[in-house]
């Protein structure tokens, strides 16, 4: 299903022009564009998740992994 957006014409022009230097549609360019900025958002908020962990979080991640170490090197 198709609908339509209201754009400047600049910014029209711009989709365009940065759509057909990748080879893809103005739709194509924009759904890329969309998926990135929701996956930045996802990385951005597993980082703040990340860097917010406590010591029981660390304590219980260094149990883990020193239980399912075997001792073994993946090549």
């Amino acid at each position: 299903m198709a609908t339509t957006i209201k754009v400047s014409e600049e910014l029209r022009d711009r989709i365009n022009r940065d759509a057909q230097e990748h080879g893809v549609t103005a739709a194509g360019l924009i759904e890329r564009l969309l998926d990135a900025h929701e996956r930045r958002q996802r990385m951005e908020a597993f980082g703040r998740a990340f860097r917010s962990a406590d010591t029981g979080y660390w304590d219980e991640f260094h149990a883990w992994d020193v239980t399912l170490d075997d001792g073994s090197i993946d090549e």
